[in-house]
């Protein structure tokens, strides 16, 4: 950390200087009787979370034997606590006295020092902290790394001046701070509603009016679907005979073509299935998945790395509901291997696990137009789903895709293994999708595409304010820990004077008797 240049009345010290250092510990989890008692006891996971400065008490407690028979003590209320390690720089000041495991490091501040001041130049100084810990695992700062790391200290009254400061300022950050996150869940739920309105048919319904002649049934919806799924396949039959000819041809070398399977019956909708779906408006009908397959789902392939192979997408090629087609590694394939699982122009990968249940299922299109690579291929974490373009109009699935209407399906089915939530080509193929004619489709595409773009233009600006609004915070942060934030007043005690007083206050200090439970002192 570089030492910025402080008000003649400031001095920079280390943590230790300021009062004593103390560690913590856990007790046995074998031994019951340790546990569920009177004394207050908190570990880096009662922080997660936690926006409250002062902390009383944590999910767990433990009994006057269990701190006898671990490293924990007991600190008294002002204590400052700093988590050490997963992850590093929670803080929080003790309400009351409490104890804490070995994943904190706490300062029991001397006379003369502000719990409060000290509580907000931790939370500034977590990247320093960070960059002082040292661990292969995990990274953890060290009892002695904590104790020296600096902290610039301005008199007494001044440290209350600033904390005071520090809160008015914060106060009225976190007031726009808060109406930002409440904008940024409206406009989730909007983004919803108009998804299910869309979905449901209403969004359409005055075009529908308008438009009788336009409409189809869904009988005659699905027979066409079927003649464009059988034509379809006889032009991949087609398609695969002329590369057989040509691959024997070539003397059959490289991979035989794969001959396309023919496609799967596609019988409606049983009475006891549309039961359980909601009713649709004239001219809609559900259909599966399957139904509306150019070609079977296909699973990807997993590949390790090899300099100069052919791309392969990488997982978090998938994010917010595009497919970035840049985003790749060098397989240990070449382009013949790879043929079967290569990305086309407009394919729809899908996640096909994920340990959040809100991300697992999650897809999105492929387009080439601004990618860097001709072809990629696709991993073993997506499945690929092919649409029949005549049918369904890309953008449609999309929209749908993201809208409750399947994540309800999606999460419902997922299941989990090992903690992480997974969906299968089986499953995916019964997922239920509302359609109309492919005209109403576009006429909801278009003004999905209208309306949505301005909620994105607004999200896209909320979160440039939240940027700015963190910013703005750690502006003010070092503003007050460089002696800019308040005015310094001649009459205050320097702080090298406070220093001095506490170095001759521990001197002078004598050893505590023992007593009947172990307590840390400021010293």
């Amino acid at each position: 950390m570089q030492k910025v240049d402080l008000p003649e009345s400031w001095i920079w010290t280390i943590v230790s200087e300021l009062g004593s250092v103390a560690s913590g510990g856990t007790p046995s989890t074998k031994e019951p009787s340790y546990w569920g008692s009177d004394i207050a006891w908190i570990s880096p996971s009662d922080l997660t979370g936690y926006s409250s400065k002062f902390i009383a008490k944590g999910a767990k407690s433990i009994s006057l034997e269990g701190l006898k028979n671990s490293s924990a003590v007991i600190m008294p209320a002002g204590s400052i606590h700093f988590s050490s390690r997963a992850p590093i720089g929670y803080v929080a000041i003790s309400a009351n006295e409490i104890s804490t495991n070995q994943g904190f490091k706490s300062l029991i501040p001397a006379p003369g020092i502000f719990s409060e001041y000290i509580y907000y130049y931790f939370k500034s100084a977590r990247q320093l902290a960070e960059s002082l810990a040292t661990g292969t695992t995990f990274k953890e700062i060290s009892g002695a790394a904590f104790s020296r790391m600096p902290v610039p200290l301005p008199p007494e009254l001044e440290q209350r001046r600033i904390v005071a400061k520090l809160e008015a300022l914060f106060s009225e950050l976190d007031k726009g701070v808060g109406n930002l996150r409440t904008a940024q869940q409206q406009l989730k739920v909007y983004r919803q509603a108009l998804l299910k309105h869309a979905f449901e048919g209403k969004l359409t319904a005055d075009w529908r009016a308008q438009n009788p002649d336009k409409l189809e049934s869904a009988e005659a919806l699905l027979e066409r679907i079927q003649k464009e799924r059988e034509a379809r396949y006889q032009q991949q039959l087609v398609e695969w005979r002329e590369e057989q000819q040509a691959w024997e041809a070539a003397g059959k070398t490289g991979s035989k073509p794969a001959k396309p399977k023919a496609p799967k019956a596609l019988p409606p909708l049983t009475a006891e299935e549309l039961e359980e779906l909601p009713e649709l408006p004239e001219g809609w009908a559900w259909f599966r998945v399957s139904h509306l397959l150019a070609e079977e789902l296909c699973n990807g392939k997993s590949v390790k790395d090899r300099s100069g192979g052919f791309p392969v997408l990488r997982l978090n090629a998938l994010a917010n509901g595009k497919i970035d087609l840049s985003v790749t590694k060098p397989g240990d394939w070449d382009e013949d291997e790879a043929r079967q699982y290569l990305v086309q122009e407009g394919d729809f990968l899908v996640s096909r696990g994920n340990g959040s249940k809100h991300l697992v299922g999650r897809g999105g299109f492929a387009s080439y137009k601004s990618a860097s690579h001709d072809y990629v291929a696709f991993p073993d974490t997506m499945i690929r789903i092919r649409l029949l373009p005549e049918n369904i109009c890309q953008h449609y699935l999309g929209f749908c895709w993201d809208s409750l209407v399947l994540r309800n399906q999606i999460e419902k089915s997922a299941r989990t293994t090992a903690g992480i939530y997974k969906i299968n080509q089986g499953l995916i193929e019964g997922f239920f999708l509302p359609l109309p004619c492919r005209v109403e489709q576009e006429i909801i595409e278009n003004m999905l595409n209208e309306n949505l773009s301005n909620l994105d233009q607004l999200e896209i600006t909320i979160a440039n304010s939240l940027q700015q609004a963190e910013a703005l915070r750690q502006s003010i942060l070092k503003k007050a820990f460089s002696g800019q934030l308040v005015p310094q007043h001649p009459d205050d005690e320097p702080a090298s004077l406070l220093l001095e007083r506490i170095r001759s206050e521990r001197a002078a200090q004598q050893p505590a008797a023992k007593r009947g439970r172990k307590v840390a002192k400021p010293t």
